[in-house]
């Protein structure tokens, strides 16, 4: 394992100045990442894009990249990143590899992400794709097999987020834990132990921020498959 949780894939260099950037790099993911995202969202309320309902969640998660990048300074040892594959976990072809929704990717190597991955709610109590996915993609290392933290999008469409957290805190059937670092906002941490893939030397640890954006108003056309299976 190098650095706080982060394990080298494929043998790139693990010399100290490797371990001190990763180290550093996942040193405060609720500062350093989740900051970014709020910062993006706040970006987004205050100058509403045209939102295409027809394929709500990817096209909020596309028009939110933009927005958290412009709230970086750009000497970041990371960037972001819409829609990135995992090929570490990718299952023999003609499979398609993992897709993440959005990616912070570290500049010094890429096969390292700090992944989120969205779910819309149209209500604070449709929480079951959101926690299936915490499930069955972080807690089994599909999703972020080198990182001992990853992050939940809810775009929830109606309803109060605090409720929405409560639902979610209720189905993971575990303690939600408020950020100290971002007071009054809709977010949370719930910690865990991943199930590691026999071999592999993934953090067991993982440690899941789940934040709620808000966008009322908005509704799902009935055609709307954003929810359908992306790479497998």
């Amino acid at each position: 394992m190098t650095g706080a949780g982060i394990v080298a894939a494929h043998g790139p260099s693990a010399d100290p100045a490797f371990i001190a950037l990763a180290r550093a790099w996942m040193a405060n993911p609720s500062k350093q990442f989740v900051g970014l995202v709020w910062a993006g969202y706040a970006d987004m309320r205050a100058a509403p894009p045209v939102i295409d309902n027809r394929d709500l969640e990817r096209s909020i998660t596309q028009l939110l990249e933009p927005r958290i990048r412009k709230a970086m300074s750009g000497d970041e040892p990371f960037y972001i990143q819409h829609g990135p594959y995992e090929h570490e976990t990718m299952r023999p072809p003609p499979a398609q590899p993992p897709q993440y929704d959005l990616a912070f990717v570290l500049r010094a190597d890429e096969r390292i992400m700090w992944p989120l991955e969205a779910k819309i709610m149209e209500t604070p109590k449709k929480v079951a794709p959101y926690v299936k996915d915490v499930r069955d993609e972080f807690l089994t290392c599909r999703y972020g097999p080198f990182s001992n933290s990853g992050a939940m999008l809810g775009y929830l469409l109606e309803g109060e987020s605090a409720d929405a957290l409560a639902a979610i805190e209720t189905a993971l059937g575990c303690r939600l834990e408020p950020l100290a670092e971002h007071p009054g906002k809709p977010g949370s941490l719930s910690r865990h132990d991943r199930t590691v893939p026999v071999g592999k030397g993934y953090p067991a640890r993982f440690d899941c921020y789940h934040l709620i954006l808000a966008w009322p108003g908005l509704k799902r056309a009935k055609t709307d498959v954003a929810d359908g299976a992306r790479g497998s």
